[in-house]
């Protein structure tokens, strides 16, 4: 299956999500990773370096780098001025507290685009979830950003807290100069403790569904292919890409197929003792993920637009893989119930 691959072209991911550390000044009650004291066995620099080399050799395009929180690095500008000099674009997300008018010079590269995460509209309802005083810190970091012409979206984790305050994230983002980009929430890492509380019920996806089909220039990455409209199809947006387009990397540089999956089983290598060519062509985790089908949904109205979903929510929610994404819309308009599984 993986020569299968190899001759369509993907011989190497597309993108590669790289989360540097597990540190973060924050403590966000959604946080997909649990992040907040560095752990001492992150890759060093120089096992850095021998990474950021490793995906030059195989063309890698782009890094989509998170965390943690990606400036908690002392090196971590050095390591993005390296990832530039082999030529790879680096999307940075950030929660812009450490950003300050020193660090937006530094980032001022065309190979570079930032994303400034927030989870509402004003403090009150952003520093619910981030933590007091973020709002503003945020504010500031893209302000800085936007004086340096840098390519920048908010992005937004999409709960119960934020769905209101979409059109308001929309004009904010474009008083900076930015766009908007709307996240999934995922039951993983702290997630999965904020998960009943903060994830969308039926009537709240199925609105959001209709905001998403009219507003095209929000972007989604691969998030809501589940509840994609056919306004959205020319986008692109319907298949679950990990194996296939992307993968994960750890900050303790352990390979899985994307950021929501860092679950043991489905570990497929360490970098940089493993070879991530070998990883990416020959893992049995890679191997299975790309044979993934979800059989149940393969005679939907909406597999087209779909192709199942996300697996890491089936996953986390039933604990299996192969199994419908349970925000799907066609779940939905079955009356089944969002939350039904619980983590």
């Amino acid at each position: 299956m993986g020569n299968q691959y190899v001759e369509m072209g993907l011989s190497a991911p597309v993108n590669v999500t790289w989360e540097v550390t597990y540190g973060c000044n924050l403590s966000c009650i959604h946080c997909l990773s649990d992040s907040g004291a560095k752990r001492n066995n992150e890759l060093a620099t120089e096992a850095c370096l021998e990474v950021i080399d490793s995906m030059a050799a195989m063309k890698v395009f782009q890094f989509n780098i998170g965390g943690g929180e990606p400036f908690m690095r002392p090196d971590f500008l050095d390591l993005m001025d390296y990832a530039h000099q082999k030529g790879i674009v680096t999307c940075i997300s950030t929660n812009g507290t450490l950003i300050d008018k020193a660090v937006a010079r530094r980032l001022d590269n065309k190979l570079v685009y930032i994303q400034v995460s927030l989870d509402g509209a004003t403090p009150a309802s952003n520093d619910t979830i981030r933590g007091r005083g973020s709002f503003d810190k945020a504010l500031q970091a893209l302000e800085y950003l936007r004086q340096r012409d840098i390519e920048v979206s908010i992005n937004t984790v999409l709960t119960r807290h934020s769905i209101n305050e979409l059109d308001r994230l929309v004009e904010l983002a474009a008083s900076f100069g930015a766009k908007l980009r709307i996240s999934r929430f995922r039951p993983s890492g702290r997630g999965k403790d904020s998960w009943s509380r903060l994830n969308l019920d039926r009537e709240q996806l199925l609105t959001f569904s209709q905001w998403l089909g009219d507003h095209l220039a929000v972007s989604t990455g691969d998030s809501f292919f589940s509840v994609s409209t056919e306004e959205r199809r020319s986008l692109g947006l319907n298949m679950c890409g990990a194996c296939k387009l992307t993968c994960c990397l750890s900050p303790t540089g352990q390979v899985y197929p994307c950021a929501f999956l860092q679950e043991a089983e489905f570990r497929a290598g360490k970098l940089p003792e493993d070879s991530f060519a070998a990883i990416w062509q020959d893992s049995p985790v890679f191997h299975s993920f790309r044979r993934l089908e979800i059989k149940s949904c393969e005679n939907c109205y909406r597999f087209e637009l779909c192709h199942g979903g996300c697996p890491a929510i089936a996953y986390h929610t039933q604990r299996k893989l192969g199994l419908p994404d349970p925000g799907c819309l066609a779940n939905c308009v079955k009356e089944k119930p969002l939350a039904a599984a619980s983590t």
